[in-house]
């Protein structure tokens, strides 16, 4: 038999355990491609501010707490407590809530700025996809973390 290192779900893992468990081995995916959202917005000219300011705003603040999140679950900061799966539930719950809105917005600016710069709309297009990516993988992150919540 071969040994393994998965806990169950009614744990929290910490130390190297948040790299081979299901949810938490989206954690760095979701820092990947929302840092690249953030990148990609932040590399062309944001410009309507207001929805472009949204994206970046939820791509910063997902990104910093996504970051922080990891360590504490790396660091066991959680003392493998329920509370703190309720939490990471509801973090990623809301997570997967504000890219589902800034992809929206940020596809839709795309749409209505066709006629600028090849390159710029083929960045947008991109940061679009990603900020779709990211919150596919929010949202995965949320149903484990619910079920992981359930059995605790």
């Amino acid at each position: 038999m071969a040994a393994t290192t998965a806990q169950p779900m009614g744990s929290l893992p910490s130390g190297l355990g948040i790299c081979t468990t299901a949810p938490d081995i989206f954690y760095l995916p979701e820092l990947v491609f929302g840092g690249l959202v953030w990148i990609l917005v932040a590399s062309t000219h944001v410009d309507p501010p207001n929805p472009l300011g949204w994206v970046m705003f939820v791509s910063v603040f997902c990104f910093v707490l996504t970051f922080l999140w990891m360590i504490i679950f790396a660091a066991g900061g959680h003392k493998n407590s329920s509370g703190w799966a309720a939490a990471d539930f509801a973090y990623h719950g809301l997570a997967a809530f504000f890219y589902l809105s800034a992809g929206v917005d940020l596809a839709f600016i795309t749409m209505t700025k066709k006629g600028g710069t090849l390159k710029i709309y083929q960045i947008d297009i991109a940061a679009v996809v990603f900020a779709f990516v990211a919150t596919l993988l929010y949202f995965i992150h949320a149903i484990l973390s619910s079920i992981r919540w359930k059995n605790f």
